[in-house]
C-alpha cells in the first residue's frame, strides 16, 4: 500500500512539473488584433464595478471578430456565467486557466483539445458588457500561487494568481 502511495505521488509530481516545463508563448486571442486595441493600463485598473479591480485585458473589435485560444490546452468548461457572459476556459501550460469572457458565441463546439489559435468564438458584449462596445475579456490565472507577485495594491494578493496577459504575449501581432 505505502509502495503504491509512493508510486502516485512521484507521478503526480511529475504531472506538476511537466505542466511547468511547456513553453507558454501566448499569442493576441483576437484575430487581427494588435497593441492598439486595447488599454495598456486596464490590467489591475481600480474601480471597476462590481469587482473593484479589473484582473484583465479588454481587447476591443467588431462583433463577432474571431477569438482564438492563445495558447494550446484542455479545454475546462464551456457555458454563461453572470458577469462574463458567454465563456470559455483553458487550461494552458504551467498550469494557467486562460479565460475569454463576453463573446457572442462560443464555437460549436469547442473541442476538448484546443490548439494555439484555433477559434473558440466571437468577440461580444454579453454578461455585464451588454450595451458596451464589443470585446473580449482576456485573462489568464495561475493555479500555482506566485507570492512574489503580490503587493499592497487593493486586491493584492490576488496577484499571485492574476497575470497580466499583456505580458504573455511572444508578439504584438496576430
Amino acid at each position: 500500500m505505502v509502495r503504491r502511495m509512493k508510486g502516485v505521488l512521484w507521478a503526480l509530481l511529475v504531472l506538476v512539473v511537466a505542466g511547468l516545463l511547456i513553453p507558454e508563448h501566448a499569442r493576441i486571442p483576437v484575430q487581427g488584433a494588435t497593441a492598439s486595441d486595447w488599454h495598456p493600463q486596464s490590467f489591475w485598473f481600480e474601480p471597476w464595478g462590481a469587482s473593484g479591480v479589473h484582473k484583465g485585458i479588454d481587447i476591443f473589435a467588431a462583433r463577432g471578430t474571431p477569438v482564438v485560444s492563445a495558447v494550446a490546452g484542455v479545454r475546462l468548461y464551456q457555458g454563461e456565467l453572470r458577469l462574463g457572459g458567454k465563456v470559455v476556459v483553458v487550461l494552458g501550460p504551467k498550469w494557467r486557466l486562460h479565460y475569454y469572457a463576453h463573446l457572442n458565441e462560443p464555437a460549436t463546439p469547442v473541442p476538448l483539445w484546443v490548439a494555439k489559435g484555433r477559434q473558440i468564438g466571437g468577440v461580444g458584449d454579453s454578461g455585464n458588457a451588454r450595451g458596451k462596445p464589443p470585446h473580449l475579456h482576456y485573462s489568464v490565472l495561475s493555479l500555482i500561487p506566485l507570492p512574489w507577485r503580490m503587493t499592497t495594491e487593493t486586491q493584492g494578493w490576488k496577484k499571485m494568481f492574476f497575470l497580466n496577459p499583456v505580458d504573455m504575449f511572444t508578439s504584438r501581432g496576430p
